[in-house]
């Protein structure tokens, strides 16, 4: 390679200029550096909000980059015919980027590193998207954890390394290669109206993450623990959405975090256990790709879950009757987000009161999240379902009814969503009318829906069905010795 050489800086979800170890790389030898985002299958089959959300978040580092001197160049296809065809054009030598771990990233990266290389191509791939590779946490015995506590435990005091400084100019090439548009690209086309209504609730970039992040500590932190659950109180980061698309790393917030904690905010520690938490999703979903779409649970296969019905879509719109339940999914629609401990409840109900199959919970947050995961939504769905790792108990249920008392217990969360609930509904519940489709037929003037199942009664009714499996299963064994 010469001087003249360019490197190729593959972005995926990883859309900053600090602490980005690829991009750092890339810019070390002092070659020109191109960068390039990839429009490929696994943004093709994304759900609409979070490709939507992806989008805005390529705009903003197209104009990131273009402060350093560089920018950002869009291609559509496969990763692999992408990258092929930049090397002829450009005549780098050189392709790096920040790894992934669900089961199609790995599969793609594989693929690619695999061919590039025998091109006769150098390519590396960084770390970025965790605290800690999933290969690097062990048990004693050598194995992952499958259990959160003793992972915890184990990372808690590891030594992380300080987050690398962003680059202020990136080497350029002479002649930058050909781009596609990315208004051509349409990545918004099936937000339809909602993303007008989403626009407003959104933090784009690595500004706003920073920013959030400083807001987060400077004034909520010290009543993390003690408030994070409540429905009706704005205690958590925001940052799931930020860090679902690389725009602020997980180094950045773990050393953010540990130095309030060492501050004296005590309650610093338990929004780590959080930024954990999510390392457990991808270190699970790397060791067992079955997360994924699988029962994690084998003992679970079998299990008569419900598929698709009128319950299903009632969910979907909100209109279950159970007030806390529709006011989170109204609150989805209208935000691109949900509060956590709404995600558990309506995924309680989902799965329990009404046993329908944990992926059709996972396909609409998947289509309805600007901070959609593949771990964290696949582990999240599974815990609360009860087939996965770390999983509560089957037999717990939540009640969203003595759960809403809890947490929202002057229900502002509630009437903050559901416009049936006032007589002069806040401008909040009225907007879920203005972004769900127009095929739904739903106005605020729509009576108050009377509940799809007695609550009692889906309990008991969950209850049995799991005795039932379970003996089946105990047969089952005996059967075949």
């Amino acid at each position: 390679m010469t001087e003249t050489t360019p490197t190729i800086l593959w972005l995926r979800r990883d859309l900053r200029l600090s602490d980005h170890p690829a991009l750092h790389d890339a810019c070390a030898s002092g070659q020109p550096v191109i960068p390039v985002f990839i429009h490929d299958d696994e943004v093709a089959t994304l759900g609409a909000a979070p490709k939507w959300r992806l989008r805005l978040g390529l705009a903003h580092m197209a104009k990131a980059l273009g402060e350093t001197g560089s920018k950002l160049v869009l291609r559509r296809g496969s990763a692999l015919d992408v990258l092929r065809a930049l090397v002829a054009e450009t005549g780098a030598r050189r392709v790096v980027w920040t790894r992934g771990y669900a089961p199609g990233q790995i599969s793609r990266d594989t693929d690619v590193k695999s061919a590039l290389k025998a091109d006769g191509l150098e390519v590396q791939s960084h770390p970025g998207l965790l605290l800690f590779e999933p290969w690097d946490v062990a048990t004693k015995d050598g194995g992952f954890y499958k259990v959160y506590t003793p992972m915890w435990r184990s990372v808690r005091d590891r030594d992380v390394a300080s987050p690398l400084p962003a680059p202020t100019r990136i080497p350029a090439p002479k002649v930058w290669p050909d781009s596609d548009d990315l208004d051509d690209w349409q990545m918004g086309r099936a937000m339809n109206r909602g993303a007008a209504v989403v626009s407003g609730h959104i933090h784009v970039g690595e500004d706003a993450a920073r920013g959030r992040l400083g807001a987060f500590l400077a004034h909520r932190v010290a009543r993390y623990k003690s408030e994070r659950d409540r429905l009706d109180i704005d205690a958590c980061s925001g940052l799931s959405e930020n860090l679902a698309y690389g725009e602020i790393s997980p180094r950045t917030i773990w050393h953010s975090g540990w130095r309030a904690l060492h501050e004296g905010h005590a309650q610093a520690e338990d929004f780590l256990k959080e930024l954990v938490w999510r390392e457990f999703a991808y270190h699970l979903i790397y060791h067992t790709p079955r997360l994924e779409s699988q029962n994690w649970r084998p003992e679970w296969d079998g299990f008569p879950w419900q598929g698709e019905g009128d319950a299903v879509q009632a969910w979907r719109q909100g209109r279950t009757g159970i007030e806390v339940v529709d006011a989170a999914m109204r609150e989805l629609y209208v935000t691109g987000r949900m509060h956590n401990r709404a995600r558990m409840l309506v995924a309680s109900f989902l799965t329990k009161h009404l046993l329908v199959d944990w992926r059709l919970g996972r396909d609409w947050f998947a289509e309805c999240l600007v901070d959609w995961d593949p771990a964290s939504n696949a582990m999240g769905w599974q815990w609360v379902a009860g087939s996965g790792p770390d999983a509560a108990p089957y037999f717990r249920i939540f009640n969203p009814d003595t759960q809403a008392q809890k947490f929202d217990p002057k229900a502002a969360y509630r009437k903050m969503w559901l416009a049936e609930a006032s007589r002069t509904p806040p401008e909040t519940a009225l907007a879920f009318y203005d972004a769900c489709p127009r095929s739904w037929n739903l106005s605020p003037k729509d009576t108050r829906p009377s509940p799809i199942i007695d609550l009692k009664d889906g309990r008991e009714r969950a209850l049995a069905a799991y005795k039932d499996h379970r003996e089946n299963q105990k047969q089952e064994d005996m059967a075949h010795g």
